[in-house]
């Protein structure tokens, strides 16, 4: 490793930096940062990428033996527990469903009574209907081009369409055409979407260029069943039960769908590619069988740690970072490893955050406002432990300020320029622009937009909860000509990303590492110095989603 070498410069750069251009950075939290050690991310992340936490699946042991982890390093620190009941644990109660296969099924229904029973796995899939455990629908089918309705954008696909009662289909994805954040939140939302305009079920199918939704791959994961976190009722939670059956197609099954419609299939495809809103009928009924049943129960844990702040009233707010701790568990074996380690996703977030909560510690006076730091269970399922949190925080929900995330963040060459997801959205940008400057990194716009980062991580959860969010992760500049970092990140998620060849044993270049860790830190302290708390931009489309209203206060501001 090249650590050990370059060290000493590394840290002089930054001593220098700090002589120069303090941008603002108290002189204590400069030398917090500047006492940022790159061996302990790396020891941190050899413990928890070791064969020993079995990949750290939630609900099995190496999960918890990762968890004690953390605990241990919170206690060494001086946070103090808060989880439920005075620990450092908050269970979030996880239950799994499957489809039954074979009693499912899907019969299209033509004008003239014929009747085509479909074959699944090689035509559809299906999703669990939860709280059903036999659901049946028969329904007309409506195309509903992408399934999004956007007033903010000026795009709605079920304009003048009513679709209650009736099944409606749609491409995957949304329209080329929005922003990429907006664009990542209604790919996302069209089940919601679809129940609130009175449909009874879903069917998805995706453009002839995206092979990411392709039958074989759809088919394997729905095999795998899916999460969902209880609710205090013990009812599944972001599921809506309007919906009796909801179906995947493969290509050329909804090809057959869409020319029943009466209208070329190019312009239907050239229609949605040129971000076009279309809405009509399929001519064709759908009559769906859906059996599911539940999977089994799995206790998981959030890991959750406080520094008390100092100031008598912005103590009883928080800063919150977050980074997923689990990862695959064991799975089938490639290349003769069946151990998904999990060092980049996500040991390296955890371990980042680990060494900005050290950093909080050497503090002689602590922030005025608290800090949170949490370590969130089953993000591999769909986001569920952060969602968990930030629904059911174990601090007052409306004190939850801030957050900053960490997942991935990608330090195979040196950190020359940062993507601060969430930058564009809020007030938090001042922070971020503070830090880059001082640390002398360029802030740089998404080189992956088809990635949909913004929807992707456990930010996201804090988000829909209305609290303004920062996501960083490296940028594409190596330093080195020889080294394209785009194309370095784009072979890492095609060759490495949820395989068992994310260990600890990849060219992790820890000085980037270290500096990950003081952006963290000092983004996260400047936010709890100031005197205000952070604010959506004006006009932000997730500020006006989930944020305050114009002209109601918070009950943290009334508090104030």
């Amino acid at each position: 490793m090249k650590t050990a070498l370059t060290l000493p410069l590394f840290l002089f750069s930054f001593s220098f930096l700090a002589a120069q251009d303090p941008a603002g950075i108290p002189a204590e939290a400069q030398k917090a940062a500047q006492s940022v050690k790159p061996e302990a991310i790396r020891a941190h992340m050899r413990f928890l990428a070791d064969d020993a936490m079995e990949g750290r699946k939630p609900g099995t042991r190496g999960y918890r033996l990762a968890a004690n982890y953390v605990i241990s390093q919170f206690e060494a620190l001086g946070l103090q527990p808060a989880g439920d009941g005075q620990t450092y644990l908050q269970k979030v109660p996880l239950r799994q469903w499957r489809v039954n296969e074979d009693g499912c099924s899907l019969t299209v229904l033509g004008k003239k009574g014929q009747e085509q029973l479909l074959i699944y796995g090689k035509n559809y899939t299906l999703s669990p209907v939860y709280g059903d455990a036999k659901s049946e629908i028969t329904a007309p089918v409506v195309f509903v081009g992408f399934g999004v309705t956007a007033p903010d954008l000026g795009y709605d696909d079920y304009k003048n369409m009513d679709v209650k009662g009736k099944i409606v289909a749609y491409f995957n994805g949304a329209p080329a055409a929005f922003p990429s954040s907006q664009r990542a939140y209604h790919g996302s939302a069209k089940l919601e979407n679809a129940a609130a305009h009175g449909a009874v079920g879903v069917i998805s199918f995706s453009l002839p260029t995206d092979v990411r939704n392709r039958m074989e791959a759809s088919s394997a994961r729905s095999r795998q069943g899916t999460y969902r976190w209880l609710g205090k009722d013990g009812k599944p939670q972001r599921v809506f039960p309007e919906l009796k059956g909801v179906a995947a197609l493969g290509d050329s099954t909804a090809r057959v769908f869409l020319a029943q419609s009466g209208r070329a299939l190019a312009d239907i495809i050239a229609a949605a590619n040129k971000s076009i809103p279309q809405a009509f009928p399929l001519n064709l009924s759908v009559r769906m069988k859906t059996e599911t049943q539940s999977g089994g129960d799995i206790e998981g844990y959030n890991v959750v740690g406080l520094l008390p702040g100092t100031d008598p009233v912005l103590k009883n707010e928080y800063v919150v970072y977050v980074s997923h701790l689990d990862h695959l568990g064991i799975g089938r074996p490639v290349k003769g490893d069946s151990i998904f380690n999990g060092a980049h996703d996500n040991a390296s977030g955890v371990a980042i955050n680990l060494e900005a909560a050290r950093m909080y510690a050497s503090l002689p006076t602590k922030p005025k406002r608290s800090i949170l730091f949490v370590g969130v269970t089953a993000e591999e399922m769909g986001l569920l432990g952060s969602d968990y949190f930030a629904s059911n925080p174990t601090v007052p929900k409306e004190k939850m300020i801030a957050n900053l995330c960490l997942d991935m963040p990608f330090f195979f060459h040196p950190l020359i320029d940062i993507v601060p997801y969430g930058y564009e959205h809020s007030s938090m940008a001042k922070e971020v622009n503070t830090v880059a400057k001082y640390l002398g990194v360029k802030v740089a716009k998404d080189p992956m937009p088809e990635q949909v980062v913004f929807m992707r991580s456990d930010h996201f959860s804090f988000v829909r909860q209305g609290i303004p969010a920062i996501y960083v992760k490296s940028g594409t500049e190596s330093g080195n000509p020889q080294i394209d970092g785009l194309k370095l990140n784009l072979d890492w998620r095609a060759t490495i990303y949820h395989s068992p060849q994310d260990d600890i044993n990849q060219p992790f270049d820890y000085n980037a590492a270290a500096k990950h860790a003081q952006i963290q830190f000092l983004v996260g302290y400047l936010t709890a110095q100031n005197p205000q708390r952070p604010t959506w931009n004006a006009g932000d489309f997730f500020g006006n989603k989930f944020g305050p209203k114009p002209g109601v206060r918070s009950s943290a501001e009334s508090g104030r």
